[in-house]
C-alpha cells in the first residue's frame, strides 16, 4: 500500500491539489462577485424606496403640516412589515414613528445619505419591549422648523438570507474539498500501482530480461498507450540487438576463414621464402584474400551508410532507362562467358529520383547473383524495366533452381548464404545491400520463387 509520503509526491496529488485550489478560488471569487453585486442591487432598491417615501413625506409636510405627516406615519407604521419611521423635534425628542430606541454611530449620519442603524421597534400596548434589536438601513431628512424625519427599511431578512448563503457556501466548499481528497487518494493509489508495475518491469529489463514487457491492462488509458509504445520500442531494440549479435557472429564466422587462409599463406612464405619466380604463385592468392576482405568490409560500410541515410547519399533526377541500358550492355559479355544470355526489355524514358552509384551497385549484385546461381538449360536471365502510373518496376529473373519459399525471408539478412551458394565465392551481402538501396529510394523489394527460377522485383516511386 502506498505510504502517505509517496501519495503526496505523486503527480495525481499535485494535479488534484491544483485543480482543487483553482475550483475553490474560482468558486469563492464568483460567489463574492455575485454577493457583492446582489448586495449593491438590494441597497440601491432600498435607497430608492426610502428616497421615494421621504420625498412623499416632505411634499406632504410642505403642502400640509407636521401633524399631517405624523398622522400618515402613524397609519403606515401600523401596517404589516412596515418601514422604519421616526419623527423628532430639533432636540431629538420622538414625536411619531415605530422606533422606541435607536442605536447608531453619529459619525456616519448625514442628511440624505443612507447609513446602518440598530433599533428597537415600538409596539403600542405591549409595554416594555424585550425584542432583540433589529438592523436597518435609514436616511435622515431635516424638515422645516428643525424637525427631523428618519425613514428606513429593516434588513434583518436580507442579513439572514446572506447568512444562509454563507453557510451553504462553507458546506459546499467542505464537500468539494472532501471529494477532492477522495479523488486524489483514489487516483494516486491507482496511478502508483501502475507506476510500480512499470518500474518493476523496467528493472527486470535493465537486469537483462529483454523478453520482459511493460504490463498492459487493456483499459486503453494513457498508461496503456504508453506501455504499447514502449513495448513496441523494446521489440525493435530487441530485434536490432538480435540482428547485431547475428551480424557479429556472421562477421566472425565468415571472415575467420579467409583471414586464416591469408595468415597461413603469409606464414608459409615467411618460413620458406619463395624464389622470385614463384612469388606470384604464393602471394597472388594472399592478395585475392585481401581483396575479398576489402570488398566485404566495403559492402558492410555501404549498407551501414545507406541504412543510416548518411550525408552524401542524396537523390537526384536519374534516367533509369539509360542506366539499365548501360548495365545490360556491360553484363552482356559476362553472360556470354558464363554460357548464358541476358534478355533486356527496358522501357524508354523512365526517370526517377535516385543515386546512380547505388543503383549500379544494386543492379550489379542482382545480375551477379543471377549469372552465378541461375544456371539453367535455357541459360536465360531476364532484365525488365516497366513503368506504371506511379512506379518504375525492375525485374531480374533467372530460370535456375530458385529458392525455397521458406528461405526467401532470410535472403536479405547479412551473411546469409544458401547451401547451394556456399561452394561459390561471395559473402552473402548482395541482397542485403539491394534491400538497403531499395529502402533508401523509398521502394519495395519482392523476392519470390518464379517456378522455375528466382525472381527479384523492385518497385521505385516516380517523381511527382
Amino acid at each position: 500500500m502506498p505510504t502517505p509520503t509517496r501519495l503526496f509526491r505523486t503527480t495525481a496529488f499535485k494535479l488534484s491539489l491544483a485543480y482543487l485550489c483553482v475550483i475553490v478560488v474560482l468558486s469563492l471569487g464568483l460567489i463574492a462577485y455575485i454577493s457583492s453585486t446582489t448586495a449593491r442591487l438590494f441597497d440601491r432598491q432600498l435607497e430608492t424606496a426610502i428616497d421615494r417615501e421621504i420625498a412623499e413625506l416632505n411634499a406632504e409636510y410642505e403642502a400640509s403640516s407636521l401633524f399631517k405627516v405624523m398622522r400618515t406615519i402613524g397609519r403606515r407604521a401600523m401596517q404589516p412589515d412596515a418601514s422604519v419611521y421616526l419623527v423628532t423635534d430639533f432636540s431629538g425628542n420622538p414625536l411619531a414613528g415605530n422606533v422606541s430606541e435607536l442605536m447608531y454611530d453619529p459619525a456616519v449620519v448625514s442628511e440624505n445619505v443612507a447609513f446602518p442603524v440598530r433599533y428597537m421597534r415600538f409596539k403600542p400596548g405591549e409595554g416594555e419591549n424585550n425584542e432583540e434589536a433589529h438592523r436597518a438601513l435609514v436616511k435622515l431628512s431635516v424638515l422645516g422648523g428643525g424637525y427631523r424625519l428618519l425613514v428606513g427599511r429593516d434588513v434583518e431578512d436580507r442579513i439572514e438570507f446572506a447568512t444562509i448563503i454563507r453557510r451553504s457556501i462553507r458546506g459546499a466548499i467542505i464537500v468539494v474539498v472532501g471529494l477532492g481528497l477522495l479523488s486524489w487518494i483514489f487516483l494516486s493509489r491507482s496511478v502508483l500501482r501502475k507506476v510500480d508495475a512499470v518500474a518493476a518491469s523496467s528493472q527486470k529489463i535493465i537486469g537483462g530480461d529483454l523478453a520482459r514487457r511493460l504490463p498492459v491492462d487493456g483499459s486503453g488509458d494513457e498508461f496503456d498507450r504508453l506501455a504499447h509504445s514502449v513495448n513496441a520500442m523494446l521489440d525493435e531494440i530487441n530485434r536490432l540487438h538480435s540482428g547485431l549479435q547475428e551480424v557479429s557472429q556472421n562477421i566472425a564466422h565468415d571472415l575467420k576463414t579467409p583471414l586464416t587462409r591469408l595468415r597461413n599463406r603469409l606464414d608459409e612464405a615467411m618460413r620458406s621464402p619463395p624464389a622470385a619466380s614463384r612469388a606470384p604463385e604464393i602471394l597472388g592468392p594472399a592478395i585475392e584474400e585481401c581483396d575479398h576482405l576489402i570488398r566485404t568490409f566495403e559492402a558492410l560500410l555501404t549498407i551501414a551508410r545507406v541504412e543510416s541515410n548518411a550525408a552524401g547519399v542524396a537523390l537526384a533526377r536519374t534516367d533509369l532507362s539509360a542506366l539499365l541500358e548501360d548495365i545490360a550492355e556491360f553484363y552482356d559479355p559476362a553472360a556470354e562467358d558464363a554460357g548464358m544470355s541476358l534478355v533486356a526489355k527496358i522501357a524508354p524514358g523512365v526517370v526517377i529520383d535516385g543515386e546512380p552509384t547505388l543503383l549500379r551497385t544494386m543492379m550489379a549484385n542482382l545480375l551477379d547473383n543471377a549469372l552465378k546461381y541461375g544456371a539453367s538449360p535455357t541459360g536465360q536471365v531476364d532484365l525488365v524495366l516497366e513503368r506504371t502510373d506511379a512506379e518504375a518496376t525492375i525485374v531480374v529473373r533467372d530460370f535456375g533452381t530458385g529458392v525455397a519459399n521458406e528461405d526467401l525471408p532470410r535472403l536479405t539478412d547479412r551473411f546469409v548464404r544458401m547451401d547451394a551458394a556456399r561452394t561459390k565465392p561471395g559473402a552473402g551481402l548482395g541482397l542485403a545491400m539491394v534491400k538497403a538501396v531499395v529502402g533508401h529510394h523509398g521502394g519495395r523489394l519482392t523476392l519470390d520463387d518464379a517456378g522455375p527460377g528466382f525472381r527479384v522485383s523492385i518497385a521505385l516511386p516516380l517523381p511527382a
